[in-house]
């Protein structure tokens, strides 16, 4: 299960919105408790994707080092990922399964006319072969 502060949905919503009608993606850092993941950081990273952003992104490595540098400095960890799908549901898709890590949380935003209706999280099995959605808490906005 994971959690997500108003803070850091604050910061997701706002980079959903931006990017729209493209995705946008971010990192997301905080703490494991128990099992239970708090994620109090979002961190918005620019879509590098070079190909038509509003299927696809991918997050830019320098975003993801600097990213990976504050959860050190704020005594955090890194938790998981989220990108957004532009007029879609929030499901993970086949791409989504190929190109993430497991045991990180990806919190998927489904955006609607510009702005957030949905959001799932979902898990990646070690092989990347399936996902399994994972309980997600977040403000409803």
């Amino acid at each position: 299960m994971i959690e997500i502060s108003a803070e850091a949905w604050a910061v997701m919503v706002e980079h959903a919105r931006s990017y729209y009608p493209n995705e946008c993606c971010g990192i997301l850092i905080g703490n494991e408790t128990s099992g239970k993941r708090e994620a109090s950081v979002a961190i918005a990273c620019r879509n590098a994707y070079e190909g038509v952003q509003k299927d696809r992104f991918l997050i830019d490595p320098k975003d993801q080092i600097a990213a990976e540098r504050k959860s050190r400095e704020l005594g955090l960890g890194v938790l998981g990922f989220f990108h957004s799908h532009p007029d879609e549901a929030a499901y993970f898709s086949e791409t989504d399964l190929k190109n993430h890590w497991p045991f990180y949380s990806n919190v998927v935003m489904s955006v609607r006319s510009g702005e957030v209706r949905d959001a799932k999280c979902f898990r990646v099995d070690v092989d990347q072969t399936a996902s399994e959605e994972e309980e997600l808490l977040w403000p409803k906005s």
